[in-house]
C-alpha cells in the first residue's frame, strides 16, 4: 500500500519512526501499565505484556496498509526506547491524530514539537487538506498540546467517545484542527 508520511522524521528533540515488533516491552515499562497516562484514552491501561504486544501488532498490520501511521516517539539518543505514540489515521483528505506519552516525559514540550511536526509534514502533502484530534473535554493538557502545536478549537461533541477509564458512556470532547 501507498505511504501518505515518512517512515520516520525527526524533530529537535524526537525521533518518529515506525513501530517494531521489539517495542513491545518498552511500551509496556514506559506507559501502556500506567493508569495516569491511560486515564483519557479510549483503552485501559495494561495488565498483561501479552496485551501490549497484541496493540504492537495492530499498529505494524495499520503500516502495511496504509491506513494508520502510528509513530513510536524516543529520544535521538535512545531511538529503541519508545517514550510514547502519535498516530496518524488517514482519512480520505483529512488525518486525524491521537497521541500519548510516558509520564515521565510529561511537562517538556515534546507533545506539541512532535504534533506540530507531524502536522506540517502532513500538510505539506498535496493530498491532505486538514490534521484533526480530539480530546475529553477535561483533559486539559491535551487540549494545550494542540493549541501548542497550532491548532484551532472548532466544537463541543456531545457524547462523543467513551473513555472506559472515566465512564461506559460516551463523554464530551473537544475538536481541534489545522487546516491548510
Amino acid at each position: 500500500m501507498t505511504h501518505h508520511l515518512p517512515e520516520r522524521l525527526q524533530t529537535d528533540r524526537l525521533v518518529l519512526r515506525a513501530p517494531r515488533a521489539a517495542d513491545t516491552r518498552t511500551l509496556f515499562d514506559a506507559y501502556t501499565q500506567d493508569a495516569d497516562v491511560a486515564r483519557y484514552m479510549v483503552w485501559r491501561p495494561h495488565s498483561r505484556l501479552a496485551e501490549t504486544e497484541a496493540f504492537v501488532q495492530q499498529c505494524l498490520r495499520s503500516w502495511e496498509s496504509g491506513l494508520g501511521h502510528p509513530y513510536i516517539l524516543a529520544k535521538p539518543d535512545r531511538e529503541l526506547e519508545a517514550i510514547g505514540m502519535l498516530e496518524a489515521r488517514i482519512l480520505q483528505h483529512t488525518v486525524d491524530i491521537g497521541y500519548v506519552l510516558a509520564r515521565a516525559h510529561w511537562g517538556q514540550g515534546l507533545m506539541p514539537e512532535a504534533v506540530a511536526h507531524l502536522t506540517r509534514t502532513a500538510l505539506e502533502n498535496t493530498r491532505f487538506y486538514r490534521v484533526q484530534a480530539t480530546c475529553d473535554v477535561d483533559n486539559q493538557a491535551s487540549a494545550r498540546t494542540l493549541e501548542k502545536a497550532g491548532f484551532i478549537r472548532e466544537a463541543r461533541l456531545e457524547r462523543y467517545l467513551v473513555h472506559p477509564n472515566l465512564s461506559s458512556e460516551p463523554r464530551p470532547c473537544f475538536m481541534y484542527a489545522r487546516c491548510r
